[in-house]
């Protein structure tokens, strides 16, 4: 009896069923303490914090994304001076203007492929050019590359052949061809030369930056190695100043490389490699504002301004400009737009220290382009208003008949220069002249110069008469 009830207990048991383990406390308490972290080892701890404060982070940025919507960042903070990334990032720049440097062609391998060129091409009966065809260019690419190596195979692409004038049987002169290969190892290597100047690599070089680009490059230009040691800092300084004036038009302080490059100051810097062997004269070489005679010619004009030796030129001192033949309205809108007042004397007084003084001779002198044209129509707008009325340019061109009259010059009627000035310049709206009127018109450095200077009003009265004497030497 006692055996058999045991056994039906022991039946009744095994039927039952056995709990889950997650219902069991003592895996509950398990799994809590696992999940606390206070049981895992140091390694799994790490891993656990290391996403925790992943997870952080990235729902910090989902915030501040959610926040800010579509609006991007404008502004990136530049690493510190001396810190590990500032190092990387020059370190990084060094060897990659190394490596560009070492991709281009030197003067011994532009010698050589000049002679490829030579030898393999063929001279046109009729113009006796040296030419080739694109079998001819092909045979000469695989020449230069065995002579100078790879680094030359880049210029003979079927793109750079298709770029030259070609002849009625397909060929392309060579000189053209080297004179463009020339040009874009020159610019390369100016590009690699004003990226090692830039600081803070962000395309764009400040003044200082400049200056010691055009230092570096004095004793390889021609004309420019016998300068005066003593000099070559003001000699930088004025020759920097036209590149601001042409490619920094906002005044920022800092002029675009890629402008730069682009631009014709750097072609006019460039023209000073070659050694002329005819005699140049003063005036030609005052023309090209990079020459030495051209910087000393306007140190010498700022001094002689300059009555009191203060460094800065008044009004009454700047009126003596060009032998006075500009007009007080000119001269005082000149301070007005572009002198900023002194420190001194309450703040009242405004003299034109020298870096004003070169962007005032340089918009004179460039009266043509679109740079000069903005510096003078601004002085021109005498209401700020962004436009020329006729009551401006009788206003303007006052000052300039009374310095014409007392030149002992025949009588003007205003009116009748007023309206040669609106047929020259044809204003899209009859009333009014604008910036874009004069620049379209092609004739604006023509009507600046007559309603600031009586001199340059003679000039375009007398046109004719001076286009004539510019012929009869050519006759001769």
């Amino acid at each position: 009896m006692y055996s058999g009830s045991s056994d039906g207990e022991s039946h009744e048991a095994s039927q039952r069923k056995i709990p889950p383990a997650s219902s069991m406390l003592w895996v509950r308490n398990l799994r809590r303490f696992i999940g606390s972290g206070a049981g895992l080892g140091s390694e799994a701890l790490m891993e656990l914090e290391t996403k925790r404060i992943l997870l952080d982070i990235f729902k910090e940025k989902q915030q501040k994304s959610a926040e800010a919507g579509t609006i991007p960042s404008f502004y990136k903070k530049k690493p510190e001076e001396g810190s590990i990334s500032h190092r990387v990032q020059r370190l990084a720049k060094y060897r990659f203007l190394k490596k560009q440097s070492d991709l281009l062609l030197n003067a011994d391998d532009l010698d050589a492929m000049w002679v490829c060129l030579r030898e393999n091409c063929v001279i046109d009966d009729a113009t006796g050019a040296e030419k080739m065809n694109y079998e001819d260019f092909c045979h000469i690419a695989s020449v230069c590359t065995e002579q100078i190596g790879p680094k030359c195979r880049r210029f003979f692409s079927p793109s750079n052949f298709m770029k030259f004038e070609k002849d009625e049987s397909g060929r392309i002169a060579i000189l053209p061809f080297y004179l463009y290969v020339m040009r874009t190892v020159s610019l390369t290597q100016a590009r690699i030369d004003m990226s090692e100047l830039d600081e803070d690599s962000d395309g764009f070089l400040q003044p200082h930056e400049m200056e010691n680009y055009i230092r570096g490059l004095i004793p390889n230009l021609a004309q420019l190695r016998d300068m005066p040691a003593a000099f070559i800092q003001m000699y930088c300084r004025i020759a920097a100043h036209k590149f601001f004036f042409f490619c920094d038009p906002h005044r920022r302080g800092k002029a675009c490389i890629k402008k730069v490059l682009l631009s014709n100051c750097l072609q006019e810097l460039m023209e000073l490699h070659q050694e002329s062997e005819e005699e140049v004269t003063d005036t030609e070489q005052a023309e090209n504002w990079f020459s030495l005679t051209s910087a000393q010619r306007i140190c010498d004009m700022f001094l002689a301004l300059d009555k009191d030796m203060n460094g800065t030129l008044s009004k009454q001192e700047l009126r003596e400009y060009a032998d006075g033949t500009l007009t007080e309205i000119f001269i005082e809108r000149v301070f007005d737009e572009h002198v900023r007042r002194g420190k001194t004397s309450g703040g009242n007084s405004r003299e034109m220290d020298f870096e004003s003084f070169l962007d005032f001779v340089l918009a004179l002198e460039n009266k043509d382009t679109p740079e000069g044209l903005t510096y003078l129509f601004r002085c021109l707008d005498l209401q700020g208003r962004g436009y020329l009325t006729t009551a401006d340019i009788h206003s303007l061109f006052r000052d300039v008949h009374h310095k014409w009259i007392e030149g002992g010059n025949y009588e003007l009627c205003i009116e009748d220069v007023r309206d040669e000035i609106w047929d020259m310049v044809k204003p899209a709206d009859e009333l009014r002249i604008t910036l874009s009127d004069l620049l379209s018109c092609k004739q604006g450095g023509t009507v600046a110069s007559m309603l600031i200077d009586v001199r340059g009003f003679w000039a375009h009265d007398n046109r004719e008469n001076l286009l004539q004497e510019e012929e009869e030497p050519e006759e001769e």
